[in-house]
């Protein structure tokens, strides 16, 4: 650091002159990687050319192109300028720290086809206020983030197409290198994100390219979709250059598409949700990897929300229909999902229930059992808490993404939360903020239990324990043994059966 009045730090690349802001230093669109385009589309990250003299890091980034209005709605606010030199990070650090600090490095959320790390829910200033170095990054996103086609293959000595995965690999290289000198501690760094984010995290929980690059990691809201096979993804590689007119493309002509014509896709040329199993970054799938408990072992944390459902709609999903086809099919036998969902009454309610336990709950299940067969400690947790003023809006508990601004205690800066929270609902956010943050300073196998308003222990082996953030719907906290513990054993099953393995 140059002094703390004048956020002037020293890279492997160049210098660069940040923000000051009560303490906080912030530096905003520092590149990690060269840009990714002309020959460089739908390749491995680049090194950053150094530079001389000091470039200055106090504007965000263009973010990867997207479509602005789902941004701006299901995204977490305006993402501003797009390009498809979009590489950057942005980091938060307190002014004069007295010892290296726990990192926290943040994947956004946005289904891997929206979102930036810039948005005003990831705000890290009051993270950093807690004494943590917060890092938010920017990855490819849609099909240049994750593109599969025949006039690729062999370009790199290896078959990659998790483009977005290998952004945020590089990502954490390059803090290892450089967060010594923002104040970090490279030995300790914890990667978290939420939805795609948190599908992220899973996936790189499970790639060989990056293990020990972090060292604790936290899931929000991963849900249990199949990573998209590695021909599948090819067929729909070859069908999206057929869209441009290529047929029998070369990569000089797949990469003289412009950027900006990839986004409005829809139907069958929308890209997923999920990465590819089969290249050099993802050699087998996520949930492969869990089932046999081959992760990397290093401490988690894993969670979901009370209402996970509120984002089926996005994917077309009818709740009652689930339901029905259970109800046609006799699969799973609905008799038996009826018992595990007692006093459930209707369809569309018992199919939100199942649907999000199904995507998104069962998954803290899983990924607990393998962290127990791999000796690591597991803290899970059920998020129910929904802003005072939102209670008659948000009547089946806390949407997907609600724990965002609460786990980054920005519920002042968050769309549309800054316009109601009040000072209970901004208390309640510091509380859960402490926790994350705790998570990152000490998780580990010799420090398994979380301090707040109660202790929180993971579950080590032999121990199903969870704790509840708000109890519906209200303040509070409580740790509980077996949750869902019928329903979450069946539908692991039920996924186990549907996995292909070795």
């Amino acid at each position: 650091m140059h002094n703390p009045s004048t956020p002037l730090v020293h890279t492997r690349q160049g210098s660069l002159l940040g923000l000051t802001d009560n303490d906080i230093h912030n530096w905003r669109g520092i590149p990690f990687a060269a840009p990714p385009v002309g020959p460089l589309r739908w390749r491995s990250p680049q090194p950053v050319p150094s530079w001389h003299g000091v470039r200055e890091a106090q504007t965000f980034s263009p973010a990867s192109w997207q479509n602005i209005e789902y941004c701006r709605e299901l995204g977490g606010g305006d993402p501003g300028r797009f390009s498809e030199d979009c590489l950057y990070l942005n980091v938060w650090a307190p002014a004069s720290p007295a010892k290296p600090l726990p990192v926290m490095v943040w994947l956004h959320g946005g289904g891997f086809t929206i979102g930036a790390g810039s948005l005003p829910p990831y705000d890290g200033h009051a993270l950093a206020k807690r004494d943590v170095v917060v890092v938010t990054v920017n990855y490819r996103l849609g099909h240049l983030g994750c593109f599969a086609h025949p006039a690729l293959e062999g370009e790199e000595g290896e078959r990659v197409c998790n483009f977005s995965l290998l952004d945020q690999i590089a990502a954490l290289k390059w803090v290892q290198e450089n967060i010594a000198a923002f104040g970090g501690d490279g030995d300790n760094v914890t990667l978290f994100g939420e939805s795609a984010g948190a599908r992220s995290v899973l996936s790189l929980l499970a790639s060989p390219k990056a293990n020990e690059l972090f060292h604790k990691a936290i899931i929000q809201s991963g849900y249990t979709l199949p990573d998209t096979p590695l021909d599948q993804a090819m067929a729909q590689g070859e069908a999206v250059a057929a869209h441009f007119g290529l047929v029998n493309a070369s990569a000089e002509q797949l990469r003289a598409i412009p950027p900006e014509a990839f986004w409005p896709l829809e139907g069958r040329l929308k890209p997923g949700p999920v990465p590819v199993c089969g290249d050099a970054v993802l050699p087998q799938s996520m949930l492969e990897m869990f089932f046999t408990a081959r992760q990397h072992p290093v401490p988690i944390m894993v969670g979901s929300n009370s209402d996970e459902a509120s984002v089926m709609a996005v994917f077309g999903v009818d709740l009652a229909g689930q339901i029905q086809k259970l109800r046609q099919e006799r699969r799973l036998g609905l008799g038996l999902i009826k018992l595990l969902y007692p006093g459930v009454k209707g369809d569309i309610e018992l199919g939100r229930q199942v649907c999000r336990d199904m995507a998104f709950t069962t998954l803290g299940y899983v990924v607990m059992q393998a962290q127990q067969r791999v000796g690591q400690p597991c803290w899970r947790y059920w998020f129910d808490y929904v802003a005072e003023a939102e209670h008659h809006t948000y009547k089946n508990g806390a949407w997907h993404g609600n724990e965002v601004p609460y786990v980054f205690d920005t519920l002042t800066l968050a769309e549309p939360s800054r316009h109601y929270v009040n000072a209970r609902d901004v208390a309640f956010s510091a509380q859960v903020a402490d926790y994350w943050v705790d998570f990152a300073r000490n998780a580990s196998v010799a420090c398994d239990t979380l301090h707040g308003p109660v202790r929180w222990p993971a579950s080590i082996k032999g121990r199903d324990r969870l704790l509840r953030i708000g109890l519906n719907k209200l303040a509070g906290f409580k740790v509980e043994n077996r949750f869902m513990r019928a329903r979450l054993a069946l539908f692991r099953r039920v996924m186990r059966h549907h996995v292909t393995l070795d």
